[in-house]
């Protein structure tokens, strides 16, 4: 047998090797896309959260006030905390939150404005507010996917105890993917750079 037939199978085993490589890495990213959408699903969609409880407070974040706020005033109408604590945040989304404190108000409502705009602000700013005013047992009302972030931050500065309260935002699957992908980096980036160095103690 000549020496290029016998690698004439070399090459063909070859080209067969390279052909099935971004086949295989295909396969892959697949298989990784698919677990990101699925720690999503739960992380961001439909998080796991504890039942409220009798609280000291119930705090509603900053923005969709539309969806957030009405969640705080039943939970107060319910009877479950004595103060409903609204982040001030001067936004077109937190509008109707911006309006309950603005004016005359009940002695109920605390307002607070955060530090910086972000839920690292109003996470340090819910923290002195707890340790001013002693509050050691929170519920806390945000939206179904900002959950995850806003519990870890506000844990990182605070040692009171955290009951997180989903709102239901209305979105499409497009504004829904959108979400998904910020609040994979905002979440990752709270672990790897925390909103407070230590705790307040209550």
């Amino acid at each position: 047998m000549s020496n290029s037939a016998a690698a004439e199978p070399r090459r063909e085993q070859t080209a067969s090797t390279r052909g099935k490589f971004p086949q295989r890495l295909l396969s892959i990213l697949s298989a990784l896309v698919v677990l990101w959408l699925s720690a999503c699903w739960f992380l961001f969609f439909n998080p796991a959260v504890d039942e409220p409880v009798a609280a000291d407070a119930i705090v509603v974040l900053g923005g969709a006030s539309h969806e957030r706020l009405p969640i705080g005033h039943e939970l107060y109408g319910a009877g479950y905390a004595p103060v409903i604590a609204l982040s001030h945040t001067s936004s077109p989304g937190n509008a109707r939150a911006d309006s309950a404190c603005t004016g005359q108000r009940s002695e109920a409502v605390v307002c607070f404005v955060p530090p910086q705009m972000s839920t690292r602000g109003e996470a340090r700013e819910i923290a002195r507010l707890a340790a001013d005013r002693g509050w050691d047992q929170l519920l806390v009302v945000t939206s179904s996917y900002h959950v995850a972030r806003a519990e870890l931050n506000i844990s990182q500065c605070t040692t009171a105890d955290v009951v997180m309260v989903p709102s239901t935002p209305d979105f499409g699957p497009a504004e829904w993917l959108g979400r998904f992908v910020e609040e994979s980096v905002a979440l990752a980036a709270s672990y790897v750079r925390p909103a407070c160095a230590t705790p307040l103690v209550q």
